[in-house]
């Protein structure tokens, strides 16, 4: 074993140890580690020695992710491990475990741990439970993958319409990525239980479930962003934001509440923001707009990666950014943005799921 599994082993088991200090009437010994049992091998034996009852062999699996495709993993495993130790409970330990996942080792009658402080355990009279603490992984390598600017794209394309099926070649080019990049993505859903397969391909089995950590992990800041002030209504500013660049392409695209107003309306607003595709100094000089440090009505994006303006579309001659990226840069905005947010997934992403 080497020595980063092997510290992570003993933290796992140091995990469970510190689960059962609450109950003086347990005491537990742990035994060897990577006992093979069969061509498998039990990542770690342990002795529960409770009063009055006996004692217990505990057998533990230990895991790198808490995710619901590996949790039902270790739950097979675990099951042929305990053919051989008819006596053993089993418990699973990971960073952290998610609702969905302690929800399938208890129906198994598996107890978990995890590095959060969550657990629950039932052996003969002894019955631990603790719960209610967050994920403090939610910077984890899986989640900064998943949410990476090219991966995002390939969420786009899913969230385009959950039902659609899509095999790997066509769904890489869809969002302009690698066959490795939508492989990695699909591995990462996978792991969440949020696709489906079939022999057509995968589709999303949980959108609202992506949307949710998608937009808890979303980060409005990755974007370059400077503020203006320009002598105009909202109207004129947006109907302005609507004009051609030398390129012929709009101006810039609303996002935000700007967005909003056209997707679901929702709150009033009194500024304005909107991506931009030139340098943002060319913009605000063509519409005559100056930069300031507060008091601004205008905000001028532009977008950390192309994907953002992904499935823009036209709404009465002026182009705002997807529903999808509206809800994302509104979810954080603490000025009335949830409201907007929860506005457009209610009135326009839940009716398209």
């Amino acid at each position: 074993m080497k020595e980063k599994e092997s510290n992570f082993l003993d933290r796992a088991s140091a995990a469970v140890s510190q689960c059962f200090e609450d109950a003086p009437f347990c005491v537990l010994r742990w035994g060897p580690r990577e006992v093979p049992v069969g061509t498998a091998r039990i990542d770690r034996i342990g002795k529960l020695r409770i009063q009055g009852t006996g004692e217990r062999t505990l057998l533990l699996e230990v895991k790198k992710s808490g995710q619901p495709r590996i949790v039902r993993e270790a739950v097979n495993a675990l099951a042929r491990y305990r053919s051989s130790f008819k006596d053993a409970y089993a418990i699973v330990v990971a960073p952290f475990i998610s609702d969905v996942a302690a929800e399938i080792l208890k129906a198994e009658g598996i107890g978990y741990v995890d590095f959060a402080g969550n657990c629950r355990i039932c052996i003969d009279k002894v019955y631990i439970r603790k719960a209610g603490q967050s994920n403090p992984f939610t910077e984890k390598r899986d989640l900064r993958s998943l949410y990476s600017p090219k991966a995002e794209r390939i969420l786009r394309v899913l969230m385009r319409d959950p039902n659609e099926s899509w095999l790997v070649k066509p769904l890489a080019g869809a969002a302009g990525v690698s066959l490795g990049q939508v492989s990695n993505v699909k591995k990462l859903l996978d792991a969440r239980e949020w696709l489906r397969s079939s022999n057509s391909g995968i589709s999303l089995a949980k959108p609202e479930a992506l949307l949710a950590e998608w937009a808890a992990a979303y980060r409005f800041t990755r974007n370059r962003i400077e503020n203006f002030y320009a002598m105009a209504s909202v109207d004129e500013i947006e109907r302005a934001i609507a004009g051609k660049s030398q390129g012929g392409e709009p101006l810039g695209t609303l996002t935000a509440f700007s967005a909003a107003a056209r997707l679901a309306p929702a709150v009033r607003y009194q500024r304005v923001a909107a991506y931009v595709r030139e340098p943002m100094e060319a913009v605000a000089e063509k519409l005559d707009w100056k930069r300031v440090p507060s008091g601004s009505n205008v905000s001028l994006i532009e977008p950390y990666d192309e994907g953002v303006l992904m499935d823009s579309q036209d709404r009465d001659g002026i182009q705002v950014v997807s529903p999808l990226q509206a809800y994302l840069d509104l979810r954080g905005n603490v000025a009335r943005g949830e409201e907007a947010a929860e506005a457009i997934l209610r009135e326009v992403l839940k009716p398209s799921w």
